[in-house]
């Protein structure tokens, strides 16, 4: 399970944050996820509170948005969801396509008290 290192260097990241911006606490810590990502939300999540242990973000909150993993079919142009659609165009059928996007991993936002 990857996603431990990756919520540590997130949880590092945010700190980082919150000491430069002079932030007093921490709520929420807000995380975009691709469905087309590495990620598996789940385990984020699961993740999280061994992460903020012991840390300045412990009695924070996780967050997460899913982003669409989204491609474009390089026949007729149809924008469709990759995974809702079995990777084939609902136009035209083919499977020739480009992503668009669902791939991303971000911390999208921290939310201050």
């Amino acid at each position: 399970m990857h996603e431990l290192g990756v919520v540590i260097e997130v949880v590092k990241t945010v700190e980082r944050v919150v000491l430069e911006q002079n932030l007093n606490k921490v709520d929420t810590v807000v995380l975009q996820i691709g469905e087309l990502s590495s990620m598996i939300p789940k385990y984020i999540r699961e993740c999280y509170p061994a992460a903020v242990d012991g840390t300045m973000l412990h009695d924070t909150k996780l967050e997460i948005e899913i982003l669409p993993g989204n491609g474009i079919c390089k026949k007729c142009n149809k924008v469709f969801n990759l995974l809702e659609n079995n990777r084939k165009c609902p136009n035209c059928n083919s499977t020739e396509w480009a992503i668009l996007g669902g791939k991303e991993f971000f911390i999208k936002e921290i939310i201050a008290c």
